[in-house]
């Protein structure tokens, strides 16, 4: 079996590129005030469950609009977290994208449960008007994923669901500070699950992540479940596991969110740049920006004709150009092996797994970047090298 950790040889790939999607080293070029901030860690020794941790629940769920703030270890733990304290169980589905990040999946299948694969839509996301032919007797729950930052259309899909006596999950780990008619992604649903991995907009030195709800009874599970099911040293109310945002990593988070205001406008003005100058290039498919919609833009994806050739040749001129993600989620091994999906099945997660294209939008690329990148990609279109 080849060496699973392929992250140490892909960090060194990354350090090739001038224009890259890695900006950490920016970003926490002040890391020495946060050093100061961990040796009050150190003397008071609060490593699990501290006080930073209820400090940067409290602040995020005031943050965006909601009652209750659950910090855990990652986006994934989060996803599985929820599933598990909304009571699914196994061999029960769960309608969602095949057009998504491996965890979203992983979650799933870790919770016993089965995902109930619906094809996406033009915008990224999950096409609400496919939902409903596939629910079944066993269909418990929908798990939307706010692509890149972008909020689903969630009234019809709340619709579907109230109808179906569903629940309703909401992948936010692209999505902090996204909104649509002035609610925040994490609020339409039952639980929002977040991730502050390092690449997220609002990141830590590692793994991370929270869930919110707005549903007490909920918000008492999620805390027992998350803490082996302890209600003090000796005794558990439940079965639990051990998925808790560590101090010190809320200790960075803390650092970082009173910056994520700025670092999302930062996102967004260099996305609007890259859509205005991107929208002339016929090759180029950009989705459509909704009204009185925010979208954070975690990713900058378009669909982009010969789009393997326009990566190749991006990334000969230094540029950190992505496939985000080549391969859709029911053409995975196991999901082939589990559940039987083939080639076909989602013709239009196919579709934009072959052409969607990923560009660094992040909040210190400078316009002189952003130029050249825009730059190459009309060379790219306009000669025979992508013949």
């Amino acid at each position: 079996m080849k060496n699973t950790n392929f992250l140490t040889k892909q960090y060194l790939h990354n350090k090739k590129f001038n224009i890259s999607h890695n900006y950490l080293s920016n970003q926490f070029s002040d890391y020495k005030k946060i050093f100061k901030k961990i040796e009050k860690l150190i003397k008071f020794n609060d490593y699990t469950l501290g006080f930073e941790v209820e400090k940067f629940e409290k602040k995020f769920a005031k943050l965006i609009n909601a009652k209750h703030c659950i910090g855990v270890g990652s986006g994934t733990d989060a996803i599985y977290l929820a599933l598990k304290a909304l009571g699914l169980k196994n061999n029960d589905e769960v309608i969602t994208t095949p057009y998504t990040f491996y965890a979203t999946i992983n979650a799933i299948v870790q919770a016993d449960c089965r995902p109930n694969f619906v094809d996406s839509g033009k915008d990224f996301n999950i096409n609400p008007d496919l939902i409903e032919k596939s629910i079944t007797k066993k269909t418990k729950a929908i798990l939307v994923v706010h692509w890149s930052g972008r909020i689903c259309d969630m009234k019809k899909i709340n619709q579907i669901a109230k109808k179906y006596k569903l629940f309703v999950i909401e992948d936010a780990c692209h999505a902090a500070l996204a909104f649509k008619k002035n609610k925040y992604a994490g609020n339409f649903g039952d639980i929002g699950c977040f991730s502050l991995h390092p690449l997220k907009n609002l990141n830590v030195w590692g793994d991370g992540g929270m869930i919110i709800t707005n549903d007490t009874k909920i918000n008492k599970k999620l805390k027992l479940i998350r803490n082996h099911g302890l209600i003090n040293r000796n005794n558990i109310e439940v079965f639990g596991v051990n998925s808790r945002l560590d101090t010190l990593q809320a200790i960075v988070a803390n650092h970082l969110l009173p910056k994520l205001k700025n670092i999302t406008m930062a996102r967004i003005k260099n996305a609007n740049y890259l859509d205005n100058n991107l929208k002339y290039i016929n090759q180029i498919y950009i989705p459509e920006r909704e009204k009185n919609s925010r979208e954070v833009f975690h990713l900058y994806c378009v669909q982009a004709k010969k789009r393997d050739k326009l990566v190749r040749f991006l990334m000969s001129k230094g540029i950190d150009a992505k496939k985000h993600y080549p391969i859709p989620m029911h053409l995975q091994k196991p999901s082939k092996q589990m559940f039987g999906y083939k080639k076909g099945d989602f013709p239009m997660a196919e579709k934009l797994s072959d052409e969607t294209l990923s560009l660094p939008v992040h909040e210190f690329i400078t316009k002189k970047q952003l130029d050249f990148v825009i730059d190459q990609i009309n060379f790219f279109y306009s000669k025979k090298i992508n013949s």
